[in-house]
């Protein structure tokens, strides 16, 4: 999980952002992205691509890389905003956002198949949540971040939806909940058109 790390570092490169977002895929709520600078030479152990880890093993994994960081900051972009310049667009302002917020500044990012729109140099890595430590650090935080915001936040706005549950990801539970009571005011729009159009097929 070290393997870019220790290869930036031997260049000289001692600040290094692993940059990740979370929630790309959803019908609900903002995407969130984080940034992480690990101290050079540390290995944390278990961290990894968030989506392979348990909720309660990221919750740890969360406190662990918070305390260990040098600099850490997550940052979200709304469903409007989603709707507006689309999902992609949205990610890459969120990743920039959560770079720009970081407490010490980045001299290299790594960046989970992503280019951000930022000065320093940067390596975007396919799978890079599971092949350096430094972006999978990013997608627990991000992961947790994004997670606490539906069970503690928009759960209690939109109880209707079981969003605690799905995280706002197109479950047969969430389309459903859908189709019963029509889109809340932190649904995707231009995510939406899908569904209701293969409902109105099955009838």
């Amino acid at each position: 999980m070290l393997e870019y790390e220790q290869r930036l570092w031997a260049e000289g490169y001692s600040a290094i952002a692993g940059v990740d977002e979370v929630g790309r895929g959803c019908l609900f709520g903002d995407v969130v992205a984080a940034a992480v600078i690990l101290p050079p030479h540390l290995e944390l152990e278990g961290v990894n691509d968030s989506k392979k880890l348990s909720e309660k093993r990221r919750e740890e994994l969360y406190e662990v890389i918070i305390q260990n960081a040098v600099a850490w900051s997550a940052a979200r972009v709304d469903s409007e905003t989603i709707d507006r310049i689309n999902i992609k667009q949205a990610s890459r302002l969120a990743m920039k956002l959560s770079v720009q917020s970081l407490g010490a500044a980045a001299d290299y990012l790594l960046v989970d198949a992503e280019k951000v729109d930022m000065p320093q140099p940067q390596l975007a890595i396919i799978k890079g949540d599971a092949t350096s430590q430094s972006i999978a650090a990013a997608s627990i935080i991000a992961k947790v971040t994004r997670d606490r915001l539906c069970t503690n936040e928009w759960e209690q706005l939109y109880p209707a939806y079981g969003i605690a549950i799905h995280k706002g990801y197109a479950t047969k539970l969430h389309r459903e909940r859908l189709l019963e009571y029509g889109p809340s005011p932190l649904h995707r729009r231009s995510f939406l058109g899908k569904i209701f159009v293969e409902q109105q097929e099955l009838f």
